[in-house]
């Protein structure tokens, strides 16, 4: 049975009805949200790690005839998130919503070690690992800890890597070292955070390349 002229246009009516509620209703909840946001749009904030290359060696010759490839240093999951971590308590990791990384850190600090290593002049060559080729040694490592840290004392970062080194030609692991670095944060906001994780890491690198040349200056006849 057709719906009479006056159903018709009542069932209209109720339409257009529903339909201005639901506008009313969603620009209600938009205008809550922008009011909670202080009516300003939140964008992420990306930032690098600053890792200067080191002055270069002033040495004419290598202190190992031989090649060396750096493969991408290992990270914790929670490292490979895209975000700014900071610790409250000893158990809890967070992560900053609007501040994340611009690169992988393991990238970052992957191409900061290659850096330290060409300037430290102690292999002829050094390169990142690509899978081909025929290189001498091959170091791998591993971010084991790069965070803020805040306490009741204050405002902390925290850097910690790992590194190795092994003949490609023996199969034998040659070398080994860890290497740390804490430093407060005076200025408490994030960009002044990354400056001083910069800081830790570089000084991390930069302990981690001279244990290896301590190691290389005392077993270099063994490990030519």
């Amino acid at each position: 049975m057709e719906p009479g002229p006056d159903q018709t246009a009542k069932r209209s009516e109720g339409f257009q009805m529903t339909r201005r509620r639901l506008f009313t209703c969603g620009a209600w909840m938009n205008t809550l949200l922008m009011a909670g946001c202080g009516g300003k749009i939140l964008y992420p904030h990306y930032y690098m790690l600053d890792l200067p290359a080191a002055p270069r060696s002033t040495a004419t010759d290598p202190r190992l005839p031989a090649t060396l490839a750096v493969r991408p240093f290992g990270t914790p999951a929670y490292l490979r998130q895209g975000r700014i971590v900071y610790r409250q308590t000893p158990a809890e990791i967070g992560f900053y919503e609007y501040h994340r990384w611009a690169a992988e850190p393991a990238a970052m600090v992957t191409s900061g070690m290659i850096e330290a290593l060409r300037s430290s002049h102690l292999f002829s060559f050094v390169k990142p690992y690509d899978g081909q080729g025929q290189q001498d040694y091959l170091m791998t490592g591993r971010i084991e800890q790069l965070e803020e840290i805040d306490s009741a004392e204050g405002v902390r970062v925290a850097a910690r890597l790992s590194a190795e080194l092994l003949d490609l030609r023996t199969g034998a692991m040659v070398w080994a070292g860890e290497a740390g670095e804490t430093s407060e944060v005076e200025t408490r906001n994030v960009n002044s955070v990354v400056v001083e994780m910069s800081h830790a890491v570089q000084k991390s690198i930069d302990r981690l390349v001279s244990s290896l040349h301590q190691r290389i200056s005392v077993n270099s006849e063994v490990m030519r």
